[in-house]
């Protein structure tokens, strides 16, 4: 209904904006109204009394943003930014700044002199500006001011296809690796010299048009990684590595590479030629097993890892805020398998035993890519990290009034949490745990739709339950082929039965991704066989209480196969146990010691704590763990390159019956595929030719992926030029 018609009182002159918001100007003042008359004014020429006015519409709802910030002539860009400031900071933050004289607060005359100098020299622009802490796009705009000069190179004459083609190819170049003097690939020896004396920051990309690169392939997913913010996050929280030839950018790209190509450890490198690695950094080699780990030692020196994860996981869940809606939870166990150290026992269902190693718990989103994990103390359940680590972290992530459900098998199964996660805004999925009366198969209808773009199908039944503790939950139930009914629990009240037997049933590819994640990734591989003190007052199993738990058992064990054999002993027969010859006199006395012995053993037990400090049962030097901050270091590079491996299989997938497994299989194909790089240094771009794959349909999905890619293709990090990529044709 127009506000005309609502207040007939309201000026003439005055513009309605929307049916319940209206302004008025004088040229003095302006006055805003709704359906009850006036309600703010302020003079025009008071900037923060319009700014106040506009954001207060806008917080009451009575006005769109855009149509509001039209109508009071400022950009709606002003608009949303007052509108934080006002959340943030109250009237305060919509006061105007006193402005004063300006100058130059980055670019200062001393900086301008050390970047004027780094140029003259010979640095890139983008080198020069790194070195001084400066942005790129500022320097260059303060060489075109005329504030700085830089000089104009030759440009390098571009070679024709044919003069590419007769460049040396994978055979020329192994043996000018070998011919080096400072050892195998070492042929930028003005900057290893550098590097020795400590002047070099880190060495730059430099790439030079090649053919039949090994592996050239995995530059595909750069800008995946580069998505995923590999590098941006890495330099926020690490900054730089001390100086050298390599640094962070070429170590972080190598641990990614390494992911993708399925060189599993360090050592593997050794089975590489390191040139041709080497040519994927823009280097001339890879750098050695040796040298690998020194750099990652040094980042694990600064204990910087967990918030480098924590970082890349918060910027996962801005850019995919919709995929948090519902989490998978479980735990992975990393078997060790030395002797060296005592560590927990850990079930691991892959072997169906304990064994000793570390635990980790796992969050991944609706699509199961990984989000955050964490390793936990000792043998902590899963229901205590929940409490303690995850749902607290979660709760940052997603902010602090959007409901979040947690999916989870029978391992933290407790409907006192339940309830409590429930009031602070947690729904729990989980198969139902205990016996449950069957319900009747006439109960049970076939329901048939989509549920996250998969058609499906099931047989369920639905109710209203109560818990141990009166947690009224709803129970819904799948009906197999067989005649089983799988129950599960749920207090999510938004989702359909076919979306929660779904949701709970895809929970199988969580488990997916620890095995492909165990085989493709070497998650379970230890990167560093160091340890440290672990909390010497973590709870352990009593070990004498767990020892005589044995003996009792044994004890009632041999009484029971005794008194078995007992009942079919004959009258007067003698019965032979072990070297003797017994009577039944003597069975019953046999009998009589061991339930005695029992019965002894269970009273000493009684009086033993379950549980006790580990201080208690090691000496300080045995109270350790594995070292914690490499492994999340590294673990999180792999969740990376999982994360980038899994953006492009989706682009890929169309194209796939199978989808995502044959998807992942064409990309591991097209990682390890021979490549052409070609820089173009005149139109700074970085050609990655690739050579044909295995067939037509292959062939045609990298041709796509190609031209995805280039629409929005980044620099190659530390250089100018731009990546291009270009898949073989195609006979038609």
């Amino acid at each position: 209904m127009p506000l005309n018609g609502r207040l007939p009182l309201l000026p003439p002159e005055a513009l309605e904006i929307g049916d319940s918001l209206a302004i008025h100007k004088d040229g003095e003042r302006i006055v805003f109204f709704n359906a009850a008359g006036p309600i703010f004014s302020c003079r025009c020429d008071d900037r923060t009394g319009v700014r106040l006015g506009a954001v207060t519409m806008v917080e009451q709802g009575w006005v769109r943003p855009t149509a509001l910030a039209k109508a009071i002539g400022v950009h709606r860009t002003t608009l949303f930014r007052d509108t934080r400031r006002f959340a943030e900071c109250g009237v305060e933050g919509l006061v105007a700044k006193r402005r004063g004289p300006r100058g130059p607060h980055a670019l200062t005359p001393q900086v301008r002199r050390r970047v004027q100098r780094l140029i003259d020299r010979g640095e890139s622009i983008r080198g020069a500006a790194g070195r001084v802490g400066l942005s790129e796009r500022g320097l260059r705009h303060a060489i075109a001011r005329g504030v700085l000069v830089a000089h104009t190179k030759k440009p390098a004459r571009v070679r024709t296809v044919k003069e590419v083609r007769s460049l040396a190819g994978p055979a020329d170049r192994a043996a000018a690796d070998q011919s080096c003097l400072l050892g195998v690939a070492t042929k930028r020896e003005t900057d290893r010299l550098l590097a020795c004396q400590g002047v070099l920051v880190e060495a730059e990309p430099q790439f030079e048009a090649v053919e039949g690169v090994a592996g050239g392939g995995v530059l595909l997913a750069l800008p995946a990684l580069l998505n995923e913010g590999l590098l941006d996050v890495a330099q926020a929280v690490y900054g730089k590595l001390s100086d050298g030839f390599f640094g962070l950018r070429s170590i972080l790209l190598t641990f990614a590479f390494m992911a993708l190509l399925r060189i599993k450890t360090a050592e593997q490198l050794t089975e590489h030629a390191p040139g041709e690695l080497g040519i994927l950094l823009g280097l001339d080699r890879a750098p050695e097993v040796k040298t690998l780990r020194r750099k990652l030692h040094e980042l694990g020196e600064r204990g910087l890892a967990h918030t480098f994860s924590l970082q890349l996981t918060q910027r996962w869940a801005k850019v995919t805020p919709k995929e948090l809606a519902l989490l998978y939870v479980d735990g992975h166990v990393r078997p060790y398998h030395g002797r060296t150290h005592v560590l927990p026992r850990h079930h691991v269902q892959q072997r169906g035993r304990p064994m000793p190693g570390t635990k980790d718990f796992h969050v991944n989103d609706r699509r199961t890519d990984p989000m955050l994990f964490v390793t936990v103390e000792g043998t902590e359940s899963l229901m205590a990290t929940l409490d303690a680590v995850l749902l607290p972290e979660i709760r940052g992530l997603v902010g602090s009034r959007r409901r979040v459900t947690v999916v989870f098998d029978r391992e933290g199964w407790s409907p006192r949490r339940f309830a409590q996660w429930k009031a602070s805004g947690f729904d729990v999925l989980t198969y139902r745990k205990g016996k449950q009366t069957t319900w009747r198969s006439d109960s049970f209808q076939t329901v048939v739709g989509r549920v996250g773009g998969e058609s499906v199908e099931y047989r369920l039944a639905e109710r209203r339950v109560k818990l141990s503790n009166d947690l009224a939950v709803r129970e819904i139930r799948r009906l197999s082929d067989d005649g089983h009914q799988t129950a599960v629990i749920t207090t999510n009240e938004r989702f359909s039965p076919l979306a929660v037997a779904h949701r709970m049933f895809s929970r199988w590819r969580q488990e997916n991704f620890f095995r492909y994640m165990r085989h493709e990734f070497a998650l379970d591989h230890l990167c560093s066989y160091a340890v440290e003190p672990a909390d010497p007052k973590r709870l352990v199993a009593n070990p004498q209480r767990v020892r005589l738990e044995k003996q009792r058992q044994a004890a009632r064990a041999a009484s029971a196969t005794l008194m078995e054999r007992r009942l079919h002993l004959v009258p007067g027969q003698l019965f032979r146990i072990g070297k003797r010859r017994v009577d039944q006199d003597q069975m019953d006395r046999l009998i009589q010691q061991h339930q005695t012995h029992a019965a002894h053993l269970a009273a000493r037990i009684a009086k033993l704590p379950k549980r006790v400090r580990i201080e208690q049962v090691l000496t300080p030097e045995q109270t350790v763990r594995l070292e914690r901050e490499r492994k999340v270091l590294v673990d999180a590079i792999k969740h990376t390159a999982y994360r980038a491996e899994s953006s492009l299989a989706r682009l890929i997938e169309p194209f796939f019956t199978r989808h995502e497994e044959e998807a992942r299989k064409l990309l591991k194909t097209i990682f390890r595929a021979s490549a052409d790089l070609i820089p173009d240094r005149r139109k700074e771009q970085l050609t990655v030719r690739f050579h044909g794959l295995a067939n037509p349909r292959a062939t045609r999905a990298l041709s796509d992926v190609c031209a995805i890619a280039n629409q929005d293709a980044p620099l190659y990090p530390g250089s100018d030029l731009r990546l291009h990529f270009q898949a073989p044709m195609l006979q038609k």
